[in-house]
């Protein structure tokens, strides 16, 4: 507990100093607890310490973990297959990788069974890596048009996974990139006040290029 509360606090305060140094408000920002490598006894404890956001990006792998915190607001934040839409619809407020038209399709369905409305986030492949998923930025507007048929989606934002580099420098045109991206859409009419972009190696960049959402697990965790 007392290692979790240090990472927590040094992550706390590094969020703090980024924002303030981008001329932020901490406030704009949420910290997702990324759940992969974590046990339920660290969930449990980050919840105490005042973590209210956490990502998981296994649906079946993870459902204990899900399960064992009710009360706190889970992200799912890996890909998404469509058979495992009816797992994610009950338990998780948020989609963060909506990336294709019969995904928001399927998710449309659920909702609709579930007679319920979730948030979603539409990722983008920035980046152009072949090992990421995601919207390139030239499919997204189109994309958004498409999607705005399924009024069971809450459209948000965006997401992003940058390359990973040894220097957080070299990550940021690519959250840069994303925030032209949002900004683009939002000058023709298309509110999408969420990014969420940085992880444990590039946190404090991806705030200070607009980040609201930061999904970290090793800075927490303990690098587990």
């Amino acid at each position: 507990m007392e290692l979790l509360a240090e990472n927590y606090r040094k992550v706390k305060t590094d969020l703090e100093n980024a924002a303030h140094k981008a001329g932020r408000s901490p406030e704009e920002i949420r910290l997702i607890a990324v759940t992969k490598s974590a046990s339920v006894e660290d969930i449990k404890q980050a919840a105490e310490l005042g973590v209210m956001d956490f990502g998981a990006n296994r649906v079946q792998e993870e459902a204990d973990k899900v399960k064992s915190l009710p009360g706190v607001n889970w992200h799912f934040i890996g890909h998404l297959q469509r058979n495992k839409v009816k797992y994610v619809m009950p338990v998780y407020s948020t989609i963060q990788t909506l990336d294709r038209l019969s995904l928001a399709r399927e998710v449309q369905r659920c909702a609709e069974r579930f007679e319920c409305e979730i948030t979603v986030l539409v990722q983008v492949n920035v980046s152009g890596e072949e090992s990421k998923f995601g919207l390139s930025p030239e499919e997204l507007g189109p994309f958004l048009e498409q999607a705005a048929a399924f009024d069971r989606l809450k459209i948000k934002g965006l997401m992003t996974m940058a390359p990973f580099v040894d220097d957080p420098e070299e990550a940021r045109p690519y959250f840069r990139r994303l925030r032209e991206l949002r900004d683009q859409n939002a000058a023709g009419g298309l509110e999408l006040p969420e990014l969420s972009m940085g992880m444990t190696n590039d946190y404090t960049v991806a705030v200070e290029e607009g980040a609201t959402m930061v999904r970290i697990g090793g800075a927490l965790f303990g690098g587990k």
